[in-house]
């Protein structure tokens, strides 16, 4: 792991802070790490065991999503050290323990990513002010709910698909992980006439060469049942995902996933990004020397912090969807169109797309922000 200072480069990060709240039993970390283009926006997630390192990546990868997809944001990330299956009441009560905590750090926005809803989000909007993914109830568009980062996956799709010679009508592709990026990306997958053949949780893979029922599929997630409990497919381990030859393989769960020991496993000519830093570096270029095209995430997953600026600027749904539409489109399309002239790696091609956009701005900020670093205990 790294020392927390050698984090900081030429874009970030802004500041760390790390959060106790001995009354809630609430330990946190959160990450601003750029703000050139507006005030940070990134999700909150919770599990027991985030590390600051992968906060920080988390962010960056913020940064760099925002940046392309042209937004009027930087980028920040959080995480809740704890257990996301805790009971709803102390679910509530570390929730509002972050938001309270967070109140005063006005230039990070959060939102829900892994272990937080739109009720989450609520909760901490009430404690600050401010927050994004929120129910539809309260004027929110609940990213989980309308499948907003599973729809720009099926953008990508539709782009990308293109360039390797797949025709999406009857193209097989895989999930792994079938919470709700990976599911809302199955169905929009399936209405462009693809076939979802293997799926995988964290109890087991799914596979059925045949095709696997989506709509059965999420009625059993909603059940908080396991894709083992599909009845008709072979049920193989977890890491038999990888294994599974198809069209298009989407990684939707924890970061890091392929990495240089696994990746030769992978039989697949195009790879979304749907979580966020799922392949490791050496990973993306090996698939890159092997022909297999990898859609990088913050590109690919872009769907649902487009959806969020939307629904924090005081747009609807619609409006969110075109704009997820019009953005991934024009984004992927030029990246790919580079990849193709240069030959370079599409993360290497989206890097210096976003980099410039956040050059741009901040030629326009005050010489007394981006300082540096900045830890607070």
């Amino acid at each position: 792991m790294k020392n927390i200072f050698e984090f900081g480069d030429c874009l970030g990060p802004d500041k760390i802070i790390h959060i106790y709240d001995h009354d809630s039993g609430l330990k946190a970390i959160v990450v601003v790490d750029n703000v050139a283009c507006g005030p940070a926006m990134g999700g909150v997630r919770m599990a027991p065991d985030v590390t600051t390192e992968e906060v920080f990546r988390l962010a960056r990868a913020m940064t760099l999503k925002n940046a392309a997809a042209d937004l009027s944001h930087g980028g920040g990330k959080a995480a809740i050290l704890s257990n996301p299956k805790v009971s709803a009441a102390k679910k509530e009560i570390l929730m509002r323990a972050f938001g309270r905590a967070i109140k005063d750090i006005t230039d990070y926005i959060p939102g829900p990513d892994m272990g937080t809803d739109e009720a989450c989000m609520a909760w901490v909007r009430e404690e600050t002010g401010r927050a994004i993914g929120l129910p539809a109830t309260i004027g929110g568009i609940p990213l989980d709910e309308v499948g907003a980062t599973g729809y720009g996956l099926s953008v990508v799709a539709d782009v990308a698909s293109n360039f390797c010679h797949i025709d999406l009508i009857g193209a097989k592709f895989v999930i792994q992980g079938t919470g709700s990026v990976g599911l809302h990306a199955a169905k929009f997958l399936t209405a462009q006439g693809a076939i979802l053949i293997g799926a995988t949780d964290s109890q087991g893979t799914l596979f059925n060469s045949n095709g696997i029922d989506v709509t059965q599929l999420t009625k059993l997630k909603g059940k908080k049942k396991s894709v083992l409990d599909y009845t008709d497919g072979d049920k193989l381990s977890r890491d038999a995902i990888i294994d599974i030859p198809c069209d298009i393989w989407i990684p939707a769960a924890r970061p890091d996933v392929i990495r240089a020991d696994n990746v030769h496993r992978l039989k697949t000519k195009l790879v979304i990004q749907g979580a966020n830093i799922p392949f490791t570096a050496k990973a993306e270029q090996i698939c890159h020397d092997r022909n297999i095209l990898v859609i990088p995430d913050f590109i690919a997953n872009a769907g649902g912090v487009i959806c969020g600026a939307v629904e924090y600027g005081g747009g609807n749904q619609e409006i969110a969807f075109q704009t997820i539409e019009e953005k991934i489109r024009k984004n992927i399309t030029l990246m790919l169109e580079n990849v193709v002239q240069t030959d370079k790696l599409p993360r290497q091609i989206a890097i210096e797309m976003a980099e410039q956009r956040i050059r741009r701005a901040t030629a326009y900020r005050s010489k007394s922000h981006g300082a540096g670093l900045q830890l607070i205990a």
